[in-house]
């Protein structure tokens, strides 16, 4: 083999080897959403809420049906007192319904988890990804970044940052569940 393109060949691995890849590995949102399942369909439930305890007047909420993506929601909301009385009297689906339509907009982050397996950066062939939007902005993981006009760091930190807030969400309401059951 020619010296030049053994050098071309080691040059194209070396490169290859250091440019950013976007990576199917478990998120941090994996292991809990799992758990979050497992939770609610041993306690045959469909829905929990609970109160944000990273971020103040804040609250999130879940609903999931066998076979459905698990929906999440977390918002602060106008009138922190009426979803107080909710979570008192374990009105969990009416809370995440309030929170879905009548929370403070800005500062609304709803997550559509396809597969109830926590974040994936990207999709499977033939499989549905997840979503995060976060003050009326969709973010869609379905690896696409350039559809989305995003660099593939931007994609990446902002399935990072996304992955941080679900799993914050989840470990609210799976603290929640366990005060419940």
């Amino acid at each position: 083999m020619p010296r030049a393109a053994v050098v071309r060949s080691a040059a194209l691995v070396l490169a290859l080897s250091y440019a950013p890849v976007l990576s199917a590995q478990e998120s941090k949102s994996a292991a809990l959403a799992k758990q979050l399942i497992a939770a609610l369909d041993a306690a045959k439930m469909d829905s929990i809420a609970a109160k944000d305890p990273t971020t103040a007047d804040t609250y999130c909420a879940a609903l999931y049906f066998a076979g459905s993506p698990l929906l999440v929601v977390a918002a602060k909301y106008a009138a922190p007192m009426l979803l107080d009385a909710r979570l008192g009297k374990k009105e969990f689906r009416d809370t995440y319904i309030d929170l879905s339509s009548a929370s403070v907009p800005e500062s609304k982050v709803f997550i559509q988890d396809a597969g109830g397996d926590g974040f994936k950066l990207k999709r499977e062939d033939n499989q549905a990804f997840d979503t995060y939007e976060i003050g009326g902005k969709p973010t869609l993981f379905d690896g696409d970044y350039k559809k989305q006009k995003l660099s593939e760091q931007e994609y990446q930190k902002l399935f990072s940052d996304a992955d941080q807030r679900y799993t914050q969400i989840l470990m609210a309401l799976l603290g929640q569940l366990k005060k419940t059951s």
